[in-house]
């Protein structure tokens, strides 16, 4: 299993490497790694250069995801995400990695990558995935969703931006490794943005949009809105 797995990591990389420069610019030099933000004194779009002088292969190096993430939250799922965040040698290289656990049933609920495309790989379990289409041209028609049922070995595109999302109908353990066009693709879940945001959006705000009672807003306003991420 943890061949596999390693194997899963590395073919996705590959993967995402041709979609790589979607987002983020090509990179003007061999490479630039992270300065840890807590030690940087200007900001950037982006992470400022270690001194190429000091950089280590360890600047390129993250080692744990054959480990399966903690499910045990109430979206039975975890999310281990590798990018520049966890390894400063993504800085600039246009590409990340992570690795998505799901307990049975469990939810990689409905988000969105602003700033990348994803490709994900299952390597165990059974996943329903989906995506939804921005606002069409025609005012008569509406947001599309397309699915999918994915079985180990099966690869599936969510375009960047749109919203997303993964849920394990099997009654085991699925798997799945995700590359993304960005070294920071960010996320947004819709639900915990939505509802759990600080300080919260106004309830009558909230109310007028989904065309609901007042109470159903400030219950949901209530909600211990935590994540899946690592």
């Amino acid at each position: 299993m943890a061949i596999r797995l390693i194997v899963a990591a590395f073919a996705m990389v590959a993967l995402v490497s041709s979609l790589a420069y979607a987002s983020d610019p090509s990179p003007l030099q061999d490479f630039c790694v992270a300065v840890n933000d807590s030690k940087a004194s200007v900001f950037v779009n982006g992470k400022i250069c270690k001194n190429p002088n000091m950089v280590t292969a360890d600047d390129f190096f993250f080692s744990g995801l054959n480990k399966p993430g903690n499910t045990s939250n109430a979206l039975g799922s975890r999310v281990t995400p590798v990018t520049v965040n966890q390894l400063f040698g993504l800085n600039t290289l246009g590409i990340s990695l992570a690795r998505i656990d799901f307990a049975p049933y469990g939810l990689n609920p409905p988000h969105t990558h602003p700033r990348a495309t994803e490709i994900i790989v299952v390597v165990e379990g059974t996943l329903y995935v989906g995506f939804v289409t921005s606002n069409p041209a025609d005012p008569n028609m509406k947001n599309k969703l397309f699915t999918k049922t994915l079985y180990p070995g099966d690869v599936f595109v969510f375009p960047e931006g749109l919203i997303h999302f993964q849920f394990n109908v099997g009654k085991s353990n699925a798997v799945a490794f995700a590359g993304l066009s960005s070294q920071n693709p960010g996320v947004i879940t819709i639900a915990s943005a939505v509802f759990g945001s600080k300080p919260p959006i106004s309830a009558d705000v909230l109310t007028r949009a989904f065309q609901v009672d007042k109470n159903v807003i400030k219950y949901l306003q209530g909600q211990f809105w935590g994540d899946n991420n690592y």
